[in-house]
């Protein structure tokens, strides 16, 4: 899926250096009918160039000294050009080659074959917009999460506090970004009730995976199920497909408020679709839901359940409700 995204920029590349090739060669004709004497100019720099050629083919051993003599003429040309333009009060960059991005010429990539830092920036704004959360992702990410606005203090019978709990689920969360990239089958299954910070979470592993040019996914079980129909039953075939490949082939699927949709026998045999051919591709998957496991295998059946649970760390959020806070 990188790689078709990646295919796709490089193509709105080629196509914007096609563009300006075509509004310069607008621009230099348009300078050759001002001044006439510009266009001489540029058929002596051709000409020469073609015998800078010819002098490396015909004199192999002693080419330099010619090759020399003609940079010079090039270099005196190219100041009576520039005084030309500059005496007609044309800037003398009017008829270059005007790349939005001077450090790659739209390429994308510098000489040393890494990514520009253009390049770098579409892939993530794509990301950002596939994702479906690119505002919540401004103020939903790590640099905002608050530790301090979970209690300290024991909650029910839990063994550990709200923030003992979130300390330990954050430090598993960091240990599934930086170890994304390994075969080693890690999914996570946030759950709990309301207002205890899984779609916040979820929101910034989301973030951090996006800002290392990850393809992440995030819909809520409702809307991929309508995806699903949609796929389906027809509709929208064309506009529908690319939504639907990515359910599969996102680096990260983060499926939020399972349990909320409507279930049956479709929804179950789809959900688990998803999840399963998502882990036999190697596929991660994080799953954020209200109900408990114990909820979630009467809901969508022990099949899906024991694959859930297999495959899964499930991570238990409990406290009080964090919403007002």
């Amino acid at each position: 899926m990188y790689k078709d995204i990646l295919k796709s920029i490089h193509l709105d590349y080629e196509k914007k250096r096609d563009e300006e090739e075509r509004l310069q060669r607008m621009r230099v004709q348009e300078i050759y009918r001002k001044i006439p004497a510009i266009k001489r100019i540029d058929e002596d720099i051709f000409k020469i160039g073609l015998d800078m050629a010819k002098f490396i083919i015909v004199n192999p051993q002693g080419y330099k000294d010619d090759i020399e003599k003609a940079r010079r003429k090039i270099e005196k040309l190219k100041m009576e050009k520039a005084f030309l333009l500059t005496e007609s009060n044309i800037d003398p960059e009017y008829i270059e080659k005007n790349y939005t991005c001077k450090t790659c010429n739209d390429t994308g990539y510098l000489e040393n074959g890494r990514k520009c830092s253009c390049l770098k920036q579409r892939l993530v704004s794509k990301a950002y917009k596939m994702s479906n959360i690119e505002t919540n992702l401004l103020k939903d990410n790590f640099k905002n999460f608050d530790i301090n606005i979970f209690k300290d203090e024991p909650f029910e019978d839990e063994t550990m506090t709200p923030r003992e709990n979130m300390i330990d689920i954050i430090g598993i969360s960091e240990g599934f970004i930086g170890n994304f990239d390994e075969n080693n089958e890690d999914n996570l299954l946030f759950y709990g009730t309301t207002g205890l910070g899984k779609t916040f979470l979820c929101s910034c592993i989301a973030k951090a995976l996006i800002d290392k040019d990850k393809i992440v996914v995030y819909q809520t079980a409702f809307t991929i199920l309508d995806i699903l129909e949609r796929k389906r039953f027809g509709k929208d075939r064309d506009k529908n497909s690319y939504e639907y490949d990515l359910l599969f082939d996102a680096d990260l699927l983060i499926i939020d408020d399972l349990g909320t949709e409507v279930t049956n026998t479709f929804t179950n045999a789809e959900i688990f679709n998803i999840v399963n051919t998502r882990i036999i591709k190697g596929k991660k998957t994080i799953i954020s839901t209200n109900l408990t496991p114990k909820e979630i295998s009467e809901i969508y059946t022990d099949r899906i359940f024991s694959r859930i649970l297999q495959k899964f760390i499930p991570l238990k959020f409990y406290g009080e409700d964090l919403r007002w806070e």
